[in-house]
């Protein structure tokens, strides 16, 4: 059974709240029901906070005891620099996920300090993006 970790950043805890014309309707923790219903064969974990070097404790943590990392780091993707390095440190494959078109919005959030250290990224499939993170770690 493969072990899959999904870290989202900050603001990601008010997800079917917060801007649903640009983040949808949906709260995280029904996403996630319906996420391990779909996959019986994973084993996932998973950790939200709005706190930076929590999110890096938790990419340490799960970088070394999972089969991979799901990571949508929100506002801290432009601004991190020590989450790309924590990225960079682990041996488990990272998969960026961004709900929104990050490239669609404003321009400083063009620059990803995480995208240079990920597997791979995907951006602006809403929360289909982790469903194909899932995929492709799967495989992996």
């Amino acid at each position: 059974m493969k072990r899959i970790a999904i870290i989202n950043g900050p603001n990601l805890n008010l997800l079917g709240k917060r801007e649903p014309e640009v983040y949808g309707s949906v709260g995280f923790d029904a996403f996630m029901d319906k996420l391990r219903s779909a996959h019986p064969d994973v084993s996932f974990s998973y950790f939200q906070s709005n706190v930076e070097g929590e999110l890096i404790d938790q990419i340490q943590k799960e970088g070394f005891g999972s089969d991979g990392i799901i990571l949508n780091p929100g506002g801290y993707t432009h601004t991190s620099v020590a989450i790309g390095d924590a990225i960079a440190a682990v041996p488990a494959p990272v998969v960026e996920v961004h709900i929104s078109n990050v490239h669609a919005r404003e321009d400083f959030r063009k620059i990803s300090h995480v995208s240079a250290k990920a597997k791979g990224t995907i951006c602006g499939l809403g929360l289909q993006g982790y469903e194909l993170a899932v995929a492709y770690l799967k495989g992996s």
